[in-house]
């Protein structure tokens, strides 16, 4: 065991230098990820007890992504790429400042917070998607993403625990209020941490300045569509666990041991898959993780009970993982052939790629609050989700599809050498 954890280390350590900065930042600013998504969500619960405002907080997060992206793109001709990636760490402990500042959460003030956490995001995902890209291949971006989420889910199993018992303990005393500061503060420490191992990198900024485009090849196109399928539940796999917990147990202590139930497995789980696996096999992950949210989305929705609850947590800390193991390297891997047959800069497809989001969120948070406004809550909370989770499923062929031409693409893009002389024959394969 201590062989093969030592020869795992060893791995890491051959990896690129700018590879193992990235992923320790990322490591770092991971810890705050579970109080952003979960608890900022949970707040906005208990202090207006209103499902609705947790979506238009959610919404106005997304609506302040691409607007973000679109002004990074102009701001990396300014600023260093490492500057403006600590930027958008530092803004999400800034939104929470400001939501806990809030004497009333009016949908204004919660629209505040919430552009300002999507700048965050958009700040934060537009330079990391970026630098994934630039310090990683087809061939090891599996391991990558193994690896984040392997660290990612140990951190889910101890932050989401700590985090809400000790709020749910001030509860008691009165002051859940000075519990929720208490938390900001330390998320502000955490960023700091992490901006400090950002800077340690040797990042470079985009090469080519030029990053709107309004036509793209036709294979890019589907990669749009895949978005827009995942965009749909994005927003659910945010905010869906705090509501429907704080509806149906009604404490932040359940709410983070819920998070932390089965994480051990999930994240064990994830570094084998991505350890062990090639791009050959990223489209069964898709699919698995695909299947895993709906069958969620389906328990919920049946039984919209607490142990439905715990059910939907337990298959979600499954889903979302393998999801996103299988579906940002097929986006690198498409950014990968377009910028070299379109000449482009990489920024220019992942500032469109999240148009393509935003589509998708748009439609599925839509969806929950026409529900909620023509019928109940009760009723978005139980079928939204399952309705955007079994539109979802139309995601694996269309995945299928993209992965298939691009095994065309590498081929068609593959160099040929002369045949001229005998014995010589022209290689054909994927490219890396």
């Amino acid at each position: 065991m201590l062989n093969k954890l030592k020869a795992e280390i060893a791995h890491f350590k051959s990896q690129s230098y700018n590879f193992r900065v990235l992923t320790l930042t990322n490591l770092i600013y991971s810890i705050v990820l579970p109080v952003i998504d979960i608890f900022v969500a949970a707040y906005v619960m208990r202090s207006s007890n209103d499902p609705v405002k947790v979506v238009i907080y959610q919404l106005t997060i997304y609506t302040g992504i691409p607007i973000t992206f679109f002004l990074n793109g102009y701001l990396l001709s300014k600023f260093s790429i490492k500057t403006l990636y600590s930027l958008g760490m530092m803004l999400s402990g800034v939104s929470m400042m400001v939501m806990m500042s809030l004497t009333t959460l009016d949908n204004t003030g919660i629209g505040i917070a919430g552009l300002i956490m999507g700048m965050s995001f958009g700040f934060y995902w537009a330079n990391r998607d970026f630098l994934a890209l630039a310090i990683t291949n087809d061939e090891n971006r599996n391991y990558y993403y193994g690896l984040e989420t392997f660290f990612y889910t140990i951190i889910a199993v101890v932050i989401p625990f700590l985090i809400g018992w000790f709020i749910e303990l001030y509860s008691g005393t009165g002051d859940a209020h000075l519990a929720y500061k208490i938390v900001t503060g330390l998320v502000f420490v955490v960023t700091i941490l992490a901006s400090i191992m950002c800077f340690r990198g040797k990042f470079e900024n985009p090469t080519n300045k030029k990053f709107v485009y309004f036509k793209f090849d036709p294979y890019w196109y589907k990669l749009l569509k895949l978005a827009t399928l995942k965009g749909l539940v994005q927003g659910f796999l945010v905010t869906a666990p705090a509501m429907l917990i704080m509806l149906l147990v009604g404490k932040e202590g359940a709410l983070g041991t819920a998070q932390s139930v089965g994480a051990i497995i999930a994240a064990v789980s994830m570094y084998i898959i991505g350890r062990n696996t090639s791009p050959k096999h990223r489209l069964y992950v898709f699919g698995a993780g695909l299947l895993l949210f709906a069958i969620a989305a389906v328990i919920n929705g049946v039984l919209y009970s607490s142990l439905g609850v715990i059910l939907f947590m337990l298959f979600l800390l499954l889903a979302k993982p393998l999801l996103d193991l299988a579906y940002f390297p097929i986006q690198f891997s498409v950014i990968d052939i377009l910028t070299k047959k379109e000449k482009r800069s990489e920024f220019a497809y992942i500032l469109n790629h999240e148009a393509g989001l935003y589509i998708g969120r748009l439609t599925g948070a839509g969806t929950f609050l026409i529900l909620a406004y023509c019928f109940s809550v009760e009723i978005a909370l139980r079928y939204a989700i399952v309705t955007v989770a079994i539109l979802q499923l139309a995601s694996y062929w269309v995945a299928k599809g993209i992965i298939k031409q691009g095994k065309i693409e590498n081929i068609e893009a593959a160099p040929i050498l002369s045949t001229e002389e005998p014995g010589v024959v022209a290689p054909v394969g994927l490219s890396s």
